[in-house]
Formats: C-alpha cells, structure tokens, sequence
C-alpha cells in the first residue's frame, strides 16, 4: 500500500461509474458525521453526545477514523486494517472523515474528481447551516453556473490562457519599502484579488482622476502578467502623494499610515462606497465592529457602544516574559487577551449615566462583528513626553504569531455567559495567516520586509527581491503586522455583479441622449426647411 498526500491528486475512473446512489449517501452522511463530531457541544445546547469511533478490527479510539463507503466498518489506516479491509470484502472506497478524502483500493491511491468536490461542499456547508444559531438564516448556497445565452459564454469562446505568477518583486522608488510591503499584502490577500482581478474595476472605463482603484488595477494586472521582473509602482506613489500630503517626498514613513491611508483612498473610489452601511470592497474586506462595555460599580448599569474598525492595534510589553526553555511566552493570543480583559476606570474618568455620579468602573472590548479579513498591527514605535522625536524609540518585542487564529474566545457573544451557547459553528471563528510585515533596525533607521502566501507556498519579498521561504520561517520573524484571512466566509446567492448593472444603466443613458441629440438635430432641419417654404 502506498503512501499519500492530498497535493495533487489525479482523477480516477472508478469514481464516475462506482460513486453513485447508496455510496455518495454515505460519504455526504459522513461529512456530516464529521461537522457534527467537531462542534459537538460548542454552538448547540442540549446536543446528544456523538461517540467515538474506534477500529473494527484492533478495537483502538481512532483520532483520524477511516471508513468505508460500502458497509458500516471503520478502521484506522497506520495498521492497514482499512485497507485489510477493503481487500478482503472486495469494496472499492473508504473515506477520511478528518478531510473528506476518499481511498480507492483499485487505484491504491487517494483519488478524486469534480463530483466529489461539489458533493463534500455541499454536505460541509448543509451541517454546519443546521448547526448555525442566527435571528437572520443564511441564504442556501448554490454552484454559480453559465447560462446557455449568458454573455460570460461568448465572451470566454476563442480565449487562450495566459500564465499569471503573482510572485513579482516591487522597486524601490527611494526609502518606499513602507510601500512596497503593503501593496504585496494587498495583492495577495484573497478578496482583493478576487476583486480586482474579477474586472470589477476597470481603469480604463473609470473617468476619476487620481482613482486609487484605478492604481489598484494597474498594480494587478503587472502583478499577475506574464512578466517577472520587477515592477515600479511610479503611479501608485504618485497618486499618494496627491491624495495625502503627509506621506509626500521621500523620507521614511510608516506601513500602517500607509495602509490606514489606502485603505482609506480605495474606499473613496469604491463603487457602493458610503458613510452609512458602506458595501465597497475595503470595508466588505476589513471592516469589524468593536464594542465597549462600561458597568457602573455603583449601580450595575452597563453602558454599550459599538465602534467599527478596519484594523486592531495591539500594546507591547516592554519586559519579555520567557518560559523554562527560555522561550518568549509574548503572543497574539496574549495580546488579544490583555485588549479583551476588563480595565479599571477611576470616578474621575468615568460618569455614570444612571446615578449620575463619578464612580468607579469597569470597561471591556470585545469584537462584536469579525471582518472576513484581520489586520493586526503590534505597537513597535512608542513616543514618551511631548518632544516625539527625542524620545521616540523601537520595541523589539518577539512575538509569536499562529498559524491558525481562533477569534471566538473575543467576540462579544462568547464574553457574555448568557451567549455562549449561540456563538454558531468554531469554524466561522476560524482564520489563517497569508502575510505578515516585518521592521528591521531602528525607528530612525529601518526596512521593511514582509512574508505572503501565495498558493500553497510562502516567499519573502524584500523590495525587487522574491525568495522563496517557508511558514516557518514567518512564524519565527518578529512582526510588525499581520494578516488573517476567515477560512469559511459567508457567501450570497448569484446575482448580477454591480459594475455589470452600472455599465449597463450607463449605456442606456447613453443611448437615450444621443436619441434626444438626434431628435434635436432633425427638429433643426425641420425648422429650416420650412423657413425656405
């Protein structure tokens, strides 16, 4: 029996003939066997204990059980017993519950095709909608599919692909890799991508000048073409330059005001872009909501705000705390904690709306609504006193960044005892890192370098420099900022895109004037020809 891997995987012939009928009712059971088996007791009250399973031949608890697609055995798959299994009944497939990979004894391999994609994410999301506690129920999820007269059909017809590599460095303009490092982490933040590169913003139909989303558009075609020497974002600065006079010339800047200021500039230029219930493709990306809970030790009472955000700015201990093996004990989830923990309010700092009266309180964060993107950025540059630059300093703080980010211990619905047992699926809490920003040196005296994931792999970009890295080595850097994206985002049923709808109510428009510009031209030759009579 040969050993797998999930990295690609070719198609086998049995699926399409043998995956049907009683065996796809399975494995679309056991998917949702496994849903259920991960959030058993985490979002639902009163749930029924789900069993462990343990192997039919050695009788062992299996963490990662196997079973098979044809009868009701389970077995584990370091002993071979499930592959014993198979050989011995004659049957053709077992599945990895943990994964939702599907074993063909035939081929002695892992195997997989379209059908069996589209069946596992239909049965993931069906478990975890019945598993979701919300006021609002989530629209059904549905395959987006071509229709037979779609324009998306004829306009694919006769195209050929082309070789986009993502991976291209960037140049640096003097002392601008402040810049460089945040546009890398927009190009390779999935929603932005998918934004841009969906020709959602087309620069050369937009007529705004100094558009940030044109700039943006710009940086992604270069980005994703087929060339791969580095790329001078000329125009980008320039239009910063323009949009924001404190980050004009060329001393050095920080990343954040960078980011904060083109987060800021893209939003501007945003079709849907508004101050109230915004929909453009920053604050559908970044924006969150924090709330503050302030009790009144006096009375009780509560008061409540709720704030959004685009980022969340974390403090720095100035002291390393370190472990028996001289680790750093500093982390993001520390810092999470130590932002979310309650904090002390003197009477002179806090009055009560109720009693009417200073006193002492207590006030707490908590994120009340997760953004599909988090941005966090750690407090490095400190300033003491009113003279910043005499005082001004760096802290090289090491903290240790995750992999994967479990936000549900900081929402608001988990602080509340009362709402614990409503907080929906662990999976919609769930995010993962695709990059992170790096500072090295002094604050007077520094570089910026960052990580980004890009497919399956991690690179380096320093400036015009792409090596390529690994996640180990990003988690090892001493960030500055880092990036988290939702590993299951929230998804709307098919409609038509809103550029789709603009540019169509543009060409009515146009039409509708040059028909009024021709009706005036003809009333002119009206009115002559009936002053010659």
């Amino acid at each position: 029996m040969s050993s797998y891997s999930f990295d690609d995987l070719e198609p086998c012939s049995h699926l399409a003939t043998e995956f049907t009928g009683d065996v796809e009712t399975k494995y679309r059971r056991v998917v949702s066997w496994s849903i259920a088996r991960h959030s058993n007791g985490r979002s639902l009250p009163k749930r029924r204990k789900i069993a462990i399973p343990t192997c039919g031949t050695c009788n062992i608890t299996l963490v990662r059980p196997f079973v098979c697609l044809h009868c009701s055995y389970s077995g584990c798959w370091a002993g071979s017993h499930v592959a014993d299994h198979l050989k011995q009944s004659s049957h053709i497939f077992c599945v990895d519950v943990s994964s939702g990979a599907i074993f063909c004894s035939v081929c002695d391999d892992v195997v997989h095709n379209h059908t069996l994609d589209r069946a596992y994410l239909e049965s993931h999301l069906k478990a975890e909608e019945k598993r979701t506690v919300a006021k609002i129920p989530r629209e059904p999820f549905k395959f987006w599919e071509p229709l037979a007269d779609a324009e998306e059909v004829s306009a694919l017809e006769g195209t050929t692909a082309i070789p986009c590599q993502g991976r291209r460095g960037l140049l640096n303009l003097g002392q601008t890799c402040y810049l460089n490092v945040i546009l890398q982490c927009l190009v390779h933040n999935p929603l932005l991508r998918n934004h841009f590169l969906g020709d959602k913003h087309n620069h050369k139909l937009c007529k705004i000048q100094d558009c940030a989303c044109c700039e943006m558009d710009k940086l992604y075609i270069e980005m994703y073409s087929e060339d791969t020497t580095p790329f001078g974002p000329v125009s980008f600065l320039a239009t910063t330059w323009r949009k924001s006079a404190e980050l004009a010339g060329y001393a050095q800047h920080d990343a954040h005001e960078f980011f904060i200021a083109s987060l800021n500039h893209i939003h501007s230029n945003c079709k849907g872009s508004t101050n109230i219930s915004c929909i453009c493709i920053i604050h559908s990306t970044f924006a969150g909501q924090l709330q503050s809970d302030v009790k009144c030790e006096r009375c009780g009472n509560v008061t409540s705000t709720v704030d959004p955000i685009l980022d969340v700015n974390l403090e720095l201990k100035e002291k390393v705390v370190r472990d028996d093996k001289g680790n750093p004990v500093v982390s993001l989830g520390a810092c999470l904690r130590k932002y979310t923990q309650p904090e002390k309010l003197g009477p002179k700092e806090y009055t009560c709306s109720k009693c009417g009266k200073g006193s002492s309180a207590s006030k707490r964060l908590s994120f009340r609504k997760l953004p599909p993107v988090l941005s966090f950025q750690f407090k490095r540059f400190e300033h003491k006193g009113s003279d910043k630059s005499a005082s001004a300093r760096k802290l090289d703080t090491p903290v240790r960044i995750p992999a994967n980010l479990d936000m549900m211990p900081f929402t608001t619905m988990s602080v509340k005892d009362n709402d614990k047992e409503n907080t929906g699926p662990p999976i919609m809490y769930q995010y993962e890192l695709f990059a992170v920003i790096n500072h090295e040196g002094q604050m007077d005296n520094g570089h910026y370098t960052n990580f980004a994931r890009f497919d399956s792999g991690w690179y380096r970009f320093d400036d015009d420099k792409v090596t390529h890295s690994s996640l180990g080595a990003c988690l090892k850097s001493t960030p500055y900022m880092c990036f988290y994206v939702k590993k299951h985002l929230e998804y709307k049923p098919h409609m038509t895109p809103t550029y789709i709808r603009t540019r169509e109510t543009e060409a009515v428009r146009e039409r509708a004037l040059e028909q009024e510009k021709e009706a005036a031209r003809q009333k002119e030759l009206d009115d002559a020809l009936l002053a010659t009579v």
